[in-house]
């Protein structure tokens, strides 16, 4: 029979003693650590079901949360939404469940620190990915961290939603725009994110724009200041009273009318705004002119003939 010293001895004798000296140092610690009711702690899971989750507490007892303490939202599944491996923090909510077991809940746990976390994403304007949980009356509900949002439908889309059937399910990016933890509201927003996105979009394909391009363009709107001309790809600028022609005027309808199809030159594209000239289009146009009759000018017009025929007729002997 092997004594302890036969046992442990040799290289893998002291590796295998020291992780057997860890295990005991863990569950000494263990034994030594007090956990009440109403405490916070966290856990490791190991094991998920459709009634609740396991989770290792490095605790002398296991902890579980049964599914109904898991999450207010409604659309929350455990099969779905944890996994083994993960860490989630709960609240003590008994000793033992009966089983031997400390009984958790993840709810009670968010309640206390979500609003917290909701003001930190409020302020640092955190994008968030939620998923619509219930249409109600002038907008839809989805969750974070546990508590339940509102998105007022003038907030779900750059445009104008009247039917919101469609958001039931969908996944949005949004932002929280109001927390007020007094009257458990949370507003969150997902047309912030679009009209960032749609700025950045216009922004490039306005740098793409060379200054000095002429390009062809059509007369949406005139204004005391000048008059709007939309470009290709759904790009619009500015074409300044002082640049719609030669002569002083004193409003661009005197001489332009809206749905006229004019020739303009960019000017700059400084901070995704187009500055426009018909103006200095029609002067490019103007020296091309006169470029092309110069060229017409001192060109004779005739062949240079290269056979020997040409050379003996113009020879004089």
């Amino acid at each position: 029979m092997c004594t302890s010293t036969e046992l442990f001895s040799g290289k893998g004798g002291e590796l295998l003693m020291e992780e057997s000296m860890k295990d005991y140092e863990r569950e000494l610690e263990a034994s030594f650590r007090k956990i009440s009711e109403g405490d916070l702690i966290s856990g490791t899971v190991i094991d998920v079901n459709e009634e609740e989750v396991t989770l290792d507490l490095k605790y002398y007892a296991q902890g579980i949360i049964k599914a109904e303490d898991m999450s207010n939202d409604p659309s929350f599944s455990l099969m779905t939404d944890v996994a083994v491996g993960d860490e989630i923090e709960a609240e003590v909510i008994s000793m033992d469940d009966g089983h031997g077991n400390i009984l958790l809940s993840k709810k009670e746990a968010q309640q206390d620190t979500a609003w917290d976390v909701l003001k930190t994403y409020l302020e640092e304007k955190k994008e968030l990915t939620v998923k619509v949980s219930e249409v109600v009356n002038a907008g839809v509900v989805a969750y974070v961290e546990g508590i339940r949002g509102f998105i007022p439908a003038s907030q779900l889309s750059l445009q104008y939603v009247e039917d919101l059937a469609p958001f039931q399910g969908r996944q949005l990016n949004v932002r929280v725009i109001t927390v007020d933890p007094e009257k458990q509201k949370l507003v969150l927003s997902a047309k912030e994110i679009l009209r960032e996105q749609e700025k950045e979009a216009h922004d490039h394909k306005v740098a793409m724009i060379v200054p000095g391009t002429i390009l062809n363009g059509t007369v949406e709107s005139l204004q005391p200041y000048g008059a709007f001309v939309a470009l290709q790809d759904g790009l619009s600028g500015l074409v300044h009273i002082s640049q719609i022609c030669e002569k002083r005027i004193k409003k661009p309808s005197e001489v332009l009318k809206v749905g006229d199809k004019v020739k303009v030159k960019v000017l700059n594209t400084n901070d995704g705004r187009i500055s426009l000239s018909i103006k200095a289009a029609e002067e490019n146009a103007q020296a091309e002119e006169i470029e092309d009759t110069d060229a017409k000018q001192y060109s004779s017009g005739e062949s240079l003939g290269t056979s020997l025929g040409d050379l003996f007729a113009k020879l004089k002997l």
